[in-house]
């Protein structure tokens, strides 16, 4: 549960665009991060802005404005996580199993197609019980499968 009370977000100037503005808690402001015509590249660098701010035990106030109807919309910027994720499951143990470089490089490929596939579909920021569901996806299913998902992520995201 978030306690900070920030203003809101103000709309930007300019032309209706795509617009990524961030609350800057040290001057108490809010500032472009992003912008461009399309909305995926600045929901990228949303994602990634994220995953940094977090990884540095920050938090990450943002706001995204885009165009519609030839005027300014605040949309839902979509890399808030919830304060109560469940922390990832400890993986099962059936004995002292040393993964083969084949296989953790295996593993490495799905999870690069399955992060490709949610990142098409508009997910970049991923909570971590996310991680830990695109983890028993790259461990229970083949290649083929798992290319087939990432995509439909793809063509849900278009």
């Amino acid at each position: 549960m978030e306690t900070t009370v920030r203003p809101p977000s103000p709309q930007p100037g300019g032309a209706p665009r795509w617009v990524a503005l961030y609350h800057r808690a040290s001057s108490a402001s809010w500032e472009v991060c992003a912008e461009s015509p399309h909305r995926a590249p600045v929901q990228y660098a949303l994602g990634e802005m994220a995953q940094t701010v977090r990884a540095r035990g920050g938090e990450l106030a943002v706001s995204l404005w885009g165009p519609k109807d030839g005027a300014w919309q605040r949309f839902d910027a979509a890399v808030t996580r919830a304060e109560t994720a469940a922390p990832a499951p400890a993986p099962p143990t059936d004995g002292p199993k040393e993964p083969s470089v084949l296989a953790e490089r295996m593993d490495s490929r799905r999870r690069q197609v399955l992060l490709a596939g949610l990142g098409k579909a508009g997910l970049f920021d991923l909570a971590p019980d996310d991680e830990a569901a695109v983890q028993a996806l790259v461990e229970r299913l083949d290649e083929t499968t798992v290319r087939k998902v990432a995509q439909w992520l793809a063509a849900a995201g278009s």
